[in-house]
Order: C-alpha cells, then structure tokens, then sequence
C-alpha cells in the first residue's frame, strides 16, 4: 500500500492491510530456509488499534510536512503506520504566541473523544487542546487550533478531504476500542542535531532544543513519554 494516503475508504483499506499482513506472513514462512526455526523468522509485530500522532511541519522531502499515525505493536512499541502529506499550515516555523498570529502550534498535546468534530466546517476536524499548561505558564494565548480538511489553514493543520477521511476514522477507532486520549506531538522539522544546529540563531533555539528531548525521548524507543510542565519547560518520563 501507498505510504501517503490512498483515498480508499477506511474500512476496505484496513481490510486491505490486514490481508497483505497476512499474505505476507504465508510468503515469509512458505520461503523458509530448511533448519530454520519459527522464531528465527523475521514478523513484523502486529498491531493494536492504540495510537500516536506526530506532525512535522517540514521535511526533507516535503515541504509543508507530514501527519504521521503510529501504531503500539503487541511488542509494547509503536510502529509507523501511515503518512500523510499536509495540505498546508500557516504561519512559519515556531510556536504559535497570540491569538490572530496566523501560527500553527508546536508542542505536546493530545486529544479526547470530545475534541472531534464531526459536523466541522472544514469537512471533518479535531481540535488539539491549544494552549496547553506549556502555553499557558508562557502566556500564549488562541483557542480551537485543529487537524481538519478542506486545505486551508489560519493556525490550523490543514489535510486533504480523503486524508483527515482516513486520519478521523483512525481516531474514533482508538476511542471506540478504549483508548481515552491520543497524543500528539507536533516538531517544526526533524529534530536532528544537524537541523538544529543550522539554526541555532533562531529566536525559537532554546523552545526547540527542549522540543528535542522528547523527540529522542521517541526515537530512542519508540514509546512516546509522558509529558509534564515544571518551571515553564516541558520535562519528560516513562510512558505507557
């Protein structure tokens, strides 16, 4: 399957994912080489429906970024299971400051059942709880910042009809199944040192290089931490 959205329903591309798991897993174990073991085959884990969200706003390969939804694997670990191209954000790279700034935020933020929106305006929408306790002990001010449809964007993370489609669906899924809340982690771009460092100069250095610790925090083993607010910076332990 594509790795960006497809456009195919949510349902028949779950299905379609399943199958292709499973057909894959025959063609793994039809091809193994004679002596060796179950347990020496490499599977990939299978996946439960708990999710996490990260949104960069650029990349590499894209300029206005993606919407990236992970998946928790029966191994504890999330897993990537789609990405989808941004249709567009607002404003520049940095944190969202004021109401009427035009900015799209960047932070840690997550959202309940009660954040979606379904009647939306912009065909269908989630709102990320901006301005979150960071914001707040800041003194950042806006309110019903969200990931919605449409391809427009005053502050907002603006996907395509077919994409917040699937990404919505994904969602509710996670909620119907149990899960309470989904994080969602948003960066301006890949937190590497190297990225950092070619913009050191910028005004949002220090805010970035926190940003930074709960990247790694991410990448080092792919279990998103659980985030607090002490002293106006964001700190980080163990999540579940």
């Amino acid at each position: 399957m594509n790795a960006f959205a497809s456009g195919v329903p949510y349902p028949l591309s779950m299905i379609m994912r399943r199958i292709l798991f499973l057909l894959g897993l025959f063609v793994c174990l039809a091809c193994q080489p004679a002596g060796q073991t179950d347990a020496e085959v490499p599977v990939n884990p299978v996946l439960t429906t708990e999710l996490f969200i990260r949104v960069i706003k650029t990349t590499q390969a894209h300029e206005k970024g993606v919407l990236e939804t992970w998946r928790r694997g029966v191994d504890g670990r999330f897993h990537l299971d789609r990405t989808f191209e941004i249709c567009t954000w607002s404003g520049a790279l940095g944190p969202k400051l004021r109401q009427g700034d035009g900015q799209s935020p960047e932070g840690f933020y997550f959202i309940r059942p009660s954040s979606l929106n379904p009647n939306s305006s912009y065909h269908l929408s989630f709102n990320l709880g901006y301005p979150n306790a960071y914001d707040r002990a800041h003194g950042r001010t806006g309110d019903f910042l969200m990931v919605h449809g449409e391809c427009v964007s005053i502050g907002c993370y603006a996907m395509t009809n077919d994409g917040i489609e699937e990404i919505y669906a994904d969602v509710e899924a996670a909620f119907t199944d149990g899960q309470s809340f989904i994080r969602v982690h948003i960066f301006p771009f890949e937190m590497t040192e190297e990225n950092l460092k070619a913009r050191r100069d910028n005004p949002n250095a220090a805010f970035w290089q926190n940003l930074k610790t709960g990247w790694d925090w991410f990448e080092s083993g792919n279990i998103p931490p659980n985030v607090t607010v002490a002293n106006k910076t964001y700190q980080f332990d163990g999540g579940e």
